[in-house]
């Protein structure tokens, strides 16, 4: 049995992983073959990539605005298979040599033929190559034809006036579809869907047309029937209230209202539309009184009665001026035949033409002739199928390398040759330019995910105000700091067409940019801390300045001083203070001692405490810095747009620093350090003199430097027994006390 062979992968590491080579068309050929644990993403959108839209339309076979694994290996085969070499792709060329295409199967040979044709048909007849814009202008031209193979066909494809007005009125009833063009037309699904509408309504009519009692009234019936709707449940109402007083005399005060309900109303200004006069009966309710259809009816319903009376009660019952319960209910069993008809009624759509011009249609040779023309248009369906393959395989061919090399790898990312078809441009703000920066649609939806990033991300707001367009971008900033970085903050975006955008941040994403920005993070913090609360205390100052100057002029008396009451006075806890004085001498104490521990060290161990004492408030930031910038990937960024990065594409800090440039001098540039409006400086040189001048006299106070100067000079020499380090000469030393005698009896 025989056995496949393994295809031989080469890999280069970038990005902390390692990613597949593709440096040649048997590469792309052979891609099913490569583990898609291997990718670098499995799939990616069809929108917001600097990629031409219509060459991912074609690869997007599912029209879903995805681009998976199996649809680019579904196109990387088709277009390997179609060409001579597949090593052409490697050119990304935007015009396809003829001879390229490989005529040795019978799809390359129609495709071969159909290229020849499109440039014959554009007066290219010895062209040797075919490009993008020529497939287009192709296309463009194809599709003004009355026929253009994709099954749908408009008034342009018959010459008959009959037939235009019968797909004009298929149109009206069913709807249109594109056509090719874009003009709207009907295809064959749309043509058998009108003539079952249409034969549908037309066997309705003929129920009508067969069965007398459905139309007693003739085209007058729909009006009747209107009529007795309008008002049945008001008499159907007035009816039973009278076999109610026939039932019982006593509730005859009752179904007629009693006055008390009337008084209610009687205050208002009363209309005949007046909701609280509809509410009554129809008239004075009596034991089987027939129901006045003029005299002595409710108001609110005296136009409709009328209407009753004339539309229906007449023409079927005869003039009469009032309606017995009985005669009511033949006159609603007469039109229910009617009710029942309308209740079943079809072919709803194409009712709108008329019964008259449905059966004339139906009668015509209409439908026949439409099934021919759509039949006459679906045999151009090949021809126009070569024509959208020809399309295909000339943007594949320009363009199926580079996107491999932005999906199945990120060669192009890391390889900083070129752009990734990622990235929309670059953002310059705040001397810096920043490469990574991609199109977002919802700044805030994108920033929950891409948060996860550990990348310092700003979300910009970009206009073009000479075009009023607008969109918003997403820059990484990878190298600096940002300390200068805040919502508001302007810069200009250019996009990978040169176009500048006035860009405003409107979000940030806070994560660490640099370790040398983690080092000084707390001192920066300190401080900022301490700029706020001395701005806020100054701004509460001057806001009561302000409030007793404004009293003052208003009255022209000094503000009275806030006395307060004894009772409101607030009285000091004495173990407050106690506690108060503890902490405070605590402080003091750990204060004292840290000086006398450092007034102990030598000249060289001073630096160096100083220095501990830096690196042990810095260092804690410092290694969550280092932490999060080993973590720092691409992955959730791509993702929160839409991708499946399959690995871990890390942003590591030199790498990092290649997407985000420091403003930097060019080379020989000449500098004139001397700035006329530079504020005074301030005499760093002789504060560090002072400083040295006090250390060196606190060490030669504390004894310090006696071993290494003159004994004349010695601070046990000058002070005497006064110098902390003062020793005692052994003749000297005081003996101890004898012990006292024991006391005499």
């Amino acid at each position: 049995m025989k056995t496949e062979t393994a295809y031989t992968w080469k890999f280069f590491r970038a990005g902390g992983f390692d990613q597949v080579r593709l440096q040649s068309g048997s590469d792309l050929a052979n891609l099913d073959k490569l583990d898609q644990k291997l990718w670098v993403a499995l799939a990616c959108p069809t929108s917001g990539l600097e990629f031409d839209a219509r060459t991912l339309a074609l690869i997007d076979t599912d029209k879903d605005g995805r681009i998976r694994a199996p649809e680019l290996i579904t196109a990387c085969k088709w277009t390997c298979g179609l060409l001579k070499n597949p090593d052409d792709l490697m050119k990304a060329a935007p015009a396809l040599p003829l001879e390229a295409i490989n005529d040795a199967t019978p799809e390359g040979k129609q495709l071969l033929a159909c290229a020849r044709q499109i440039l014959r048909h554009l007066g290219k007849p010895d062209a040797k190559e075919i490009s993008i814009t020529e497939t287009v202008d192709t296309e463009k031209i194809f599709a003004q034809k009355p026929f253009n193979g994709d099954g749908i066909i408009t008034t342009e494809a018959t010459g008959d006036d009959v037939t235009k007005a019968v797909i004009a009125d298929i149109i009206a009833c069913v709807g249109s579809e594109a056509d090719r063009s874009g003009k709207p037309g009907i295809s064959q699904a749309k043509v058998d869907e009108f003539f079952a509408e249409a034969k549908a309504c037309s066997d309705w009519w003929q129920q009508a047309e067969t069965n007398k009692d459905i139309l007693p009234l003739g085209e007058q019936t729909p009006a009747a029937a209107a009529a007795i709707k309008a008002v049945k449940a008001k008499v159907d109402d007035y009816f039973f209230r009278c076999r109610l007083a026939a039932f019982d005399p006593r509730a005859i005060a009752a179904l007629n209202r009693e006055e008390k309900e009337y008084l209610a109303i009687a205050a208002k200004d009363l209309n005949v539309a007046a909701a609280e006069v509809a509410g009554f009966p129809l008239a004075q309710v009596a034991a089987n009184r027939p129901l006045p259809l003029r005299e002595g009816v409710n108001p609110a319903w005296a136009a409709a009665l009328a209407t009753l009376q004339a539309a229906a009660v007449k023409p079927l019952l005869g003039d009469r001026d009032t309606l017995a319960e009985s005669e009511w209910a033949t006159l609603v069993a007469k039109l229910t035949p009617y009710e029942t008809w309308t209740s079943g009624k079809s072919g709803v759509l194409a009712a709108k033409l008329g019964l008259k011009r449905i059966r004339d249609i139906l009668a015509s040779p209409a439908q026949g002739t439409l099934t021919a023309l759509v039949a006459e248009d679906k045999k151009l369906e090949p021809e126009f199928n070569a024509l959208t393959a020809v399309e295909r395989l000339v943007r594949f061919h320009h363009g199926l390398f580079t996107l491999c090399n932005n999906f199945v790898s990120f060669r192009d990312f890391y390889g900083r040759k070129a752009k990734a078809i990622f990235q929309a441009g670059t953002l310059y703000l705040d001397q810096r330019s920043c490469e990574l920066c991609m199109t977002v649609e919802d700044a805030g939806k994108h920033a929950a995910m891409a948060a996860l990033a550990g990348t310092y991300l700003a979300y910009c707001d970009c206009t073009r105000k000479g075009t009023n367009e607008k969109m918003q971008i997403v820059a990484a900033f990878t190298a600096g700091d940002a300390d200068n970085l805040m919502a508001g903050r302007n810069g200009i975006f250019y996009d990978r067409k040169g176009r500048d955008w006035d860009a405003t941040i409107s979000k940030l994403v806070d994560n660490p940019i640099s370790i040398r920005q983690a080092f000084w993070s707390p001192y920066k913090k300190c401080v900022r801390l301490i700029e706020e609360q001395v701005a806020k205390r100054a701004s509460t100052a001057a806001e009561n300045a302000n409030t007793k100057l404004q009293t003052t002029v208003a009255t022209g008396l000094p503000p009275p001083p806030v006395v307060v009451p004894p009772a409101q006075q607030k009285k000091v806890d004495p173990g407050l203070l106690a506690a108060l004085g503890l902490v405070l001498s605590t402080l003091l104490a750990a204060l004292g001692g840290i000086f006398a521990a450092f007034t102990k060290l030598s000249l060289i161990q001073m630096p160096l405490a100083i220095g501990a004492i830096l690196l042990a408030i810095s260092i804690p930031s410092m290694i969550i810095a280092w932490l999060k910038l080993r973590k720092r990937n691409l992955g959730p960024i791509l993702d929160a747009n839409g991708w499946a990065v399959n690995a871990k594409a890390k942003l590591n800090v030199p790498f990092g620093a290649s997407l985000t440039k420091d403003v930097v001098l060019p080379p020989g540039s000449l500098r004139d350090l001397v700035d006329p409006f530079a504020e005074r400086e301030r005499p760093w040189g002789m504060y560090a003199l002072i400083a040295a001048v006090l250390i060196l006299l606190v060490s030669w106070y504390m004894g310090k430097l006696d071993r290494m100067l003159p004994g004349q000079i010695k601070s046990t020499s000058v002070l005497g027994t006064n110098a902390p380090a003062y020793t005692p000469p052994a003749h000297e030393t005081v003996a101890p006390a004898p012990a006292p005698a024991p006391a005499s009896k």
